[in-house]
């Protein structure tokens, strides 16, 4: 189960880092030409807000067993990422993107793993 969790944890920070990278640092136009349609709803101050938190996320899901220190941060980590995901979810519903949502629920499933097999100790 380690092995496991170790991996989503891998997957999702690098999945999250490179979104985040990409929302805090490109114009929205560039954003959406990348394929980043999500954003399209919101105004830009949200999307770098949202760009923040999943630099935190994803710096979070791997930082504290790095170091050995706060590792309960990992758990929190990842069930913030999960709350990202039900607002990216919500939003590429409404821009009515099937494939985007099903990726949406796939991720959100790993971030709510990697909480829930980290929060009982595994």
């Amino acid at each position: 189960m380690n092995t496991l969790l170790w991996t989503l944890q891998g997957l999702l920070a690098a999945i999250f880092l490179a979104s985040g990278l990409a929302k805090i640092s490109m114009p929205r136009e560039r954003l959406l030409a990348t394929g980043q349609t999500g954003i399209a709803p919101f105004p830009m101050p949200v999307v770098r807000v949202t760009a923040f938190c999943e630099l935190l996320g994803a710096i979070g899901l791997v930082l504290p067993r790095l170091v050995g220190m706060a590792e309960f941060f990992i758990p929190a980590a990842a069930g913030g990422l999960a709350v990202v995901m039900v607002g990216a979810m919500a939003s590429h519903a409404h821009l009515r993107e099937p494939r985007s949502v099903a990726l949406n629920v796939a991720i959100f499933v790993a971030a709510v793993t990697v909480a829930v097999g980290r929060a009982v100790g595994a």
